[in-house]
């Protein structure tokens, strides 16, 4: 019994001292972490930092500034209080509500060692609520003083591998041939190894919604010292990257619905749609003037031909992209859309000089920047007018112009000087074979950064890209200070959107949690339904072949190749009696002719991306052509993609412009069809005849 009790006794002891040390050393980290703090402040008093729409209820944000220059956001250890609760009231996660009297208050945080406040002006500004209680608009009023200079603080302290890192945002598709849809080791070493400032998504790393809002989230956590710049090419339309969600219509489809309105729902849909996942920059607006019908690389990427739609739609999009706090990239400037070389492929010219690229190309991002774009991406192409600096290239031998990306009048002398763009600039990618096979990837990277670019995106070997520009600021070709001012607007954006390391992040399972509730939404698949039936365009209709009227009985035969499935899925939902036709050789049998002569109407669905695909001489033009001379029934088609099919069979009856090829716009063109959508949309471009002529201007557009 003695035993037992000394045992027990000695179990006791050890448990205690256990517990004890658990205690001390919780207390120690947590001594620690404040004493590496060297001040405390509220993320809104910093003076890059806007404080404007603040709205009824806002939260403020606290920061932990440490003796390396860096900074983090703090939430736990933290309070906040109001001095004037009858004004405005904030809990202990910094969020404000205003109580609905006008008045001033201060919020302050302190966490025991440091202290920050802010006011609060609150005033009415003479509307009412739906319940006739007065709004009031806030203004915060900032405190001033050195150690709200975060920004010149953090670069001071930088190394310049540091700073070169955040200039660095590669892509991490695949790894070892499999995709990436977690985080590896090897990946989380070399976003440390190299400091980076950011990485680049694509549609191979976001499957689902948990498993893409897990994977940012690891890569937040492996992030050095700053927040990560999360990107990822969420344009809408053909190119739509999350594989979860809503799969919003493209920008030529915004420009046909000629609403600035559901433009800006549509990039706010998508900008909340990538918060919630943690992703906060996305490479869209395409502002692009798509006058040349044979560009085969944006195309209905555009908003349209014309440079005041492309403006007005791209503005609006922006608006709400960066109103859900995501950072919005006006692409490719000075302007990709009267290019007819694909510049993945090879390196194309816009022949225009500067007055007339004012006027057309330049005039949309002109307005971009107006509005307060975050970011501007380059294009890959030459404007010998702007800039005929000739380089040898590593491909050819030949003496070939610089492109845009690498050119210090395009990017410092032109939209930095001249047009006056304080904000980011970004390459494209710089694995295209434009730069790729002409330049070679360092020689690419230093020109770039030379020319003014601050992100150098997708660099073809990291480690020999790093090492070019370490070794450039060391030999002097790039000074250090060229490097600190493309940091100094990187962090400047970060701070702006909130791209801040966290001291204790988010839970993961909460993340997950909001994430589902926002990634495709009832009210975001509501927006889509409105933007692609608002979009689709009624182009011809002549033997008053629609709305189709017809029984139970008749067959409706639908005919084509790419996203036939789609289309004929769409069509069944409102008529059973339907039967898919499809080929891959554009050949018809005799007994798939025989079906679309007892059809009671057949519709054709065709796609094309370029000139080759649409002449009349291609197997499938020839093949609707050949059902629009044999078939008695009305022939109804559908241009899936790119609006200007109508140029290779124009004696079709009916003709449907959809724009894209995702679900909604494929309901949205069979509710036309069968009149439960009456078409509203205008063409955002000119569609011309084989013979240069015109078929139908910009702007035509039949209704029911």
């Amino acid at each position: 019994m003695v035993k037992a009790r000394k045992l027990m006794f000695i179990s006791l002891l050890a448990i205690t001292l256990a517990v004890s040390q658990l205690w001390i050393g919780g207390t120690l980290k947590q001594a620690s972490a404040e004493s590496a703090a060297k001040d405390l402040i509220i993320l809104q008093n910093v003076p890059e930092v806007s404080t404007e729409n603040s709205g009824d209820a806002f939260q403020l944000k606290a920061l932990h500034v440490y003796k390396e220059g860096h900074f983090m956001g703090v939430s736990d250890g933290v309070k906040w209080k109001s001095s004037n609760k009858n004004v405005a009231a904030v809990d202990q996660a910094g969020n404000i509500t205003l109580m609905g009297k006008p008045g001033k208050t201060f919020i302050s945080v302190t966490d025991g060692v440091y202290k920050d406040r802010i006011a609060l002006q609150i005033k009415p500004d003479g509307k009412k609520h739906s319940n006739s209680k007065p709004v009031f608009k806030v203004k915060i009023i900032k405190e001033h003083g050195k150690r709200y200079d975060l920004i010149s603080r953090a670069v001071k302290n930088m190394s310049i591998e540091e700073k070169v890192g955040q200039m660095l945002m590669p892509d991490f598709r695949t790894w070892k041939g499999q995709n990436v849809t977690e985080m590896l080791p090897e990946i989380e070493k070399l976003v440390k190894e190299y400091h980076l400032g950011g990485v680049i998504l694509f549609r191979e790393n976001v499957v689902t919604t948990e498993q893409t809002a897990t994977l940012v989230s690891d890569y937040q956590k492996a992030a050095d010292k700053f927040g990560l710049l999360m990107t990822i090419d969420q344009e809408g339309g053909i190119v739509t990257r999350l594989q979860s969600g809503t799969d919003m219509p493209g920008n030529m489809a915004l420009g046909a619905a000629r609403s600035e309105e559901i433009s800006r729902k549509v990039g706010k849909a998508i900008g909340e749609e990538l918060a919630s996942l943690g992703i906060n920059m996305n490479f869209a607006p395409v502002m692009d003037v798509n006058n040349n019908p044979d560009n085969p690389v944006i195309g209905v990427r555009s908003f349209g031909e014309d440079p005041q739609l492309v403006a007005d739609m791209g503005v609006a999009y922006t608006e709400g992209l960066q109103s859900a706090g995501v950072a919005a990239t006006a692409k490719h400037f000075p302007g990709h859309g009267d290019t007819a070389v694909d510049s993945h492929l090879g390196l194309p010219e816009v022949p225009h000089d500067k007055e007339r690229l004012k006027k057309v190309e330049l005039y949309p991002f002109q307005k971009g920047m107006e509005a307060g774009i975050d970011a501007i991406m380059t294009a890959h192409v030459t404007f010998p007018k702007i800039d005929d600096t000739k380089a040898i290239s590593k491909k050819t031998g030949e003496k070939i112009a610089v492109p845009a990306t690498l050119s210090h009048k395009v990017l410092t002398e032109l939209m930095r000087e001249e047009m006056g763009y304080e904000g980011v600039i970004t390459t494209d990618a710089m694995n295209m074979n434009a730069i790729a096979e002409h330049f070679g990837p360092v020689d690419a990277a230093i020109r770039a950064v030379k020319a003014g670019t601050d992100i150098v995106l997708m660099p073809v070997g990291l480690q020999e890209v790093a090492e070019g520009l370490l070794n450039a600021v060391e030999n002097g070709e790039i000074s250090e200070k060229r490097i600190e001012s493309s940091v100094e607007r990187i962090l400047i954006l970060k701070i702006k959107r909130g791209i801040i390391k966290e001291e204790t992040p988010q839970p993961i399972d909460e993340k997950i949690a909001n994430a589902r509730e926002i990634v495709g939404s009832e009210e975001h698949k509501q927006i889509e339904k409105e933007a692609a039936e608002r979009s689709v365009t009624l182009v011809k209709n002549e033997r008053d072949a629609l709305p189709l009227q017809l029984s139970a009985e008749d067959k409706i035969v639908v005919v084509g190749n790419t996203y036939i499935a789609d289309l004929k899925n769409a069509i069944t939902k409102f008529h059973a009696n339907t039967t898919v036709i499809q080929t891959s050789s554009f050949a018809l049998t005799e007994e798939q002719k025989q079906q679309i002569r007892n059809a009671s109407a057949v519709i054709v669905g065709s796609y094309t991306f370029n000139v080759s695909g649409r002449s009349p001489d291609s197997a499938q033009m020839k093949m609707v052509n050949s059902i629009i001379a044999e078939s008695e029934a009305p022939v109804i088609s559908v241009g899936i993609r790119n609006p200007y099919d109508i140029m290779a069979y124009p004696e079709v009856d009916a003709y449907i412009a959809q724009y894209g090829f995702r679900t909604a716009s494929f309901d949205a063109s069979a509710g036309v069809v069968f009149g439960q959508v009456n078409p509203s949309g205008k063409l955002p471009v000119t569609i011309p005849g084989t013979d240069g002529s015109i078929l139908y201007e910009f702007g035509h557009g039949l209704s029911y």
